[in-house]
């Protein structure tokens, strides 16, 4: 539609639009056009143009029942003419929206739909003053797992915007990630007016109950609320408790005048956070640590942001640093005391440098299972949160503390490496050479069958560059990816930890690419898990993400199948029928190409990391060779 043009009707400036052709209409029909903001029931009847407000008064759709529009028919066209908005008033959902802000909001991962528009109006406020970005997704499930990719990125909130009802219940598994992975996240959920909550109305769920386990902060934002409070609230328990934090917004309440209320922020509501631990228990640390000839450091997910201080005190007391799958690329590979994964995930060189140590020092790592990590040492462990420590079985010394205070007081009393302390770095080195050999012998397995995982991953690590963060979806992939991949300097590693939640891979990608868009972006998936949310590659076109996929078809639920073989279990519905995923990301705007041996490996990442947008790299992969 051409620009608006203005005409002085009385004492009201009306604002007229061209809404259509002249010849657009027929004659002795109905059309709905828009007039700027404004939906209107243009008529054509006996030659001659009408139009009626297109807004029924009693529920808001569309029907004739609204006021009469002035209208021109004009040589190129028919206008209508619209009185122009009243200026805007601030509404509860402004007021939130802005206390979301100051407290450090900057990424809102949603759909906007029937019973969040108040809501959304004010995020496109934000947005439109340079506040927040809104990253409409394909799946509420996609924009929860990229809202907790970003808080495991950064350690920062990003919130997310569903309607009622399934909407929201959409939000759950990526949810639970963030709680069990310690990811702060702040939802926002629409729901049915409150006149009409209880009897079970059309997509009336109970929130508060549906919330009531994943959500650490979960509240109902009422009429009478101090809204500014909530929204602070909910913020502030996100980031110190980094869990989940929950506001339901009914229909009515999101358009309501704030009337004096003003948002707020986070001054005077968040002390330090530098915990210094215990003399008795930091005393107890240094002296087992001292005697120590074979120490070893294991760091999990919750030391990510202390690794320049950890690598420090590795450095000073010459201890092996071993990372749990969750923290893999904490400490880039190549370093002389980088031991890799732990765990079933992980290399031979971890498992042997944590069975020949005689001290354990346990950073940020939970001692679930999964993390490998031997109860039987003593073992020194460091948490914020004095729950975490010995929460499966007891440690020699748990120390509550701030990781990186405690570890700087270490560096400070601990004695630095000697004579007395075994060199550990030889036998490093050794082992290393030993597993390299032993990657590259797999990587030339070739059964004629697709590509190993062993070559498949040699490959991603050639062209993958420092600095890049890599979001990696749970199955084969996932644990090919921990075995074979040697992350370099400053490359961050995304997973979906304690949930293990297939279908991580490609939200947390775009979760990553919203956080830090200047850092090159990849994912790694499988192809269970990208088809669960494969919709979410049109929102990378949509916002021009410049995310480069691997993605390994192996045709079938691999992992599962594996498991399968191994407890005796017949073989049963792991197999997948799958599109040619390459040919997929084409016709959905996106760069695809396919690569159905190793040869073919190197020429198609370089052709995907070179496009300037969504990338996708088909890998027919061998399912045995994992």
């Amino acid at each position: 539609m051409e620009a608006p043009a203005e005409q002085q009707a009385g004492s009201v400036a009306l604002i007229w639009h061209r809404v259509a052709g002249s010849d657009e209409l027929p004659e002795g029909r109905v059309k709905a056009v828009n007039a700027g903001r404004h939906t209107v029931a243009l008529t054509h009847f006996e030659g001659r143009y009408g139009a009626l407000s297109n807004r029924c008064p009693h529920q808001g759709g569309p029907l004739g029942e609204g006021t009469l529009e002035k209208v021109e028919q004009r040589d190129d066209g028919i206008y209508v003419a619209v009185t122009p908005d009243p200026p805007h008033g601030t509404t509860v959902s402004d007021v939130v929206a802005q206390t979301l802000v100051n407290w450090g909001v900057r990424h809102v991962f949603g759909m906007v739909g029937h019973s969040n528009l108040g809501l959304a109006d004010a995020l496109r406020r934000q947005e439109r003053d340079g506040n927040l970005s809104y990253i409409g997704i394909r799946h509420e499930g996609a924009g929860a797992f990229a809202a907790s990719a970003y808080g495991k990125l950064t350690g920062r909130p990003a919130a997310c915007l569903t309607i009622a009802g399934p909407g929201a219940t959409n939000l759950l598994t990526g949810l639970w990630d963030a709680k069990v992975d310690r990811s702060p996240v702040i939802a926002l959920t629409g729901q049915v007016d409150t006149q009409v909550l209880g009897p079970g109305a059309c997509q009336e769920v109970d929130l508060q109950a549906a919330f009531g386990s994943v959500a650490a902060f979960s509240q109902t934002v009422l009429p009478s609320s101090r809204h500014a409070e909530l929204a602070s609230l909910a913020a502030k328990n996100a980031i110190l408790r980094r869990d989940v934090a929950h506001l339901i917004f009914p229909d009515e309440v999101q358009t309501l005048p704030a009337g004096a209320e003003e948002a707020s922020g986070p001054e005077g509501r968040i002390a330090g956070q530098q915990i210094t631990p215990p003399s008795q228990s930091l005393a107890a640390a240094i002296e087992l640590l001292t005697q120590a000839k074979r120490p070893v450091i294991i760091v999990g997910h919750g030391a990510r942001f202390d690794m320049e201080s950890i690598t420090a005190l590795a450095e000073h007391i010459g201890a092996p640093v071993i990372t749990t799958f969750k923290a893999k690329g904490q400490i880039p590979d190549g370093h002389p005391l980088a031991c890799g994964v732990l765990g079933r995930s992980g290399t031979p060189v971890a498992s042997w440098f944590m069975n020949e140590s005689d001290a354990l020092l346990v950073l940020g790592a939970s001692f679930s299972n999964h993390t490998g990590i031997y109860p039987g040492k003593p073992i020194v462990q460091v948490d914020f949160d004095p729950l975490a420590l010995g929460k499966f079985h007891p440690v020699t010394v748990p120390v509550w503390g701030e990781i990186g205070v405690t570890v700087r007081l270490l560096a400070g009393e601990l004695p630095a490496a000697g004579p007395e302390r075994a060199d550990q770095r030889p036998e490093l080195a050794e082992r290393w050479s030993i597993w390299r050999a032993e990657k590259a012998s797999r990587a030339r397995d070739d059964r004629g069958r697709g590509v190993s995982s062993a070559a498949a991953f040699a490959a991603l690590e050639r062209h993958v560059p420092e600095r890049a963060i890599v979001a990696v979806d749970v199955g084969n992939n996932a644990y090919s990816f921990g075995r074979y991949f040697e992350c370099k300097k400053d490359q961050t590693v995304l997973m979906s930890g304690y949930l293990g939640s297939i279908g991580f891979g490609y939200p947390a990608a775009i979760g990553a690419w919203a956080a830090a868009p200047e850092r090159p972006i990849f994912a790694v998936t499988g192809d269970g898990g990208f088809a669960q949310y494969m919709a979410e590659l049109l929102t990378a076109v949509k916002h021009d993400m410049n995310i480069t996929h691997m993605l390994l078809n192996n045709g079938q639920l691999g992992k599962i199948a594996k498991e399968q073989r191994a407890g005796d279990w017949d073989v049963w519905q792991t197999s997948l029928h799958n599109p040619d995923f390459s040919e997929y990301a084409r016709i959905s705007g996106a760069f695809g190409v396919r690569a159905s041996s190793a040869d073919e490996l190197d020429d198609a990442l370089t052709a995907a990391i070179a496009h300037d947008g969504p990338a996708l790299v088909e890998v027919i992969a061998d399912p045995e060779l994992v």
